[in-house]
């Protein structure tokens, strides 16, 4: 279950960007992070739960992109 892992990281992106993200629940173990309807992270890929800066490195770059 990622929900408490999920709830700081959103608690997390709240207070560096000022964004509330949205938690979806999902099925089988799945975590998956989507910026703007892109899929930027999924735990099916790394075998593990993201760090918060790895998420902030993608807003960086999403926001960079003019996302």
């Amino acid at each position: 279950n990622y929900l408490p892992q999920a709830s700081s990281l959103q608690a997390a992106i709240k207070e560096k960007y000022g964004i509330t993200a949205t938690l979806e629940e999902g099925h089988g173990g799945i975590f998956e992070v989507f910026i703007d309807g892109q899929r930027v992270y999924s735990n099916q890929v790394t075998h593990r739960f993201p760090r918060d800066e790895e998420i902030f490195a993608k807003i960086d770059a999403a926001r960079a992109a003019g996302r």
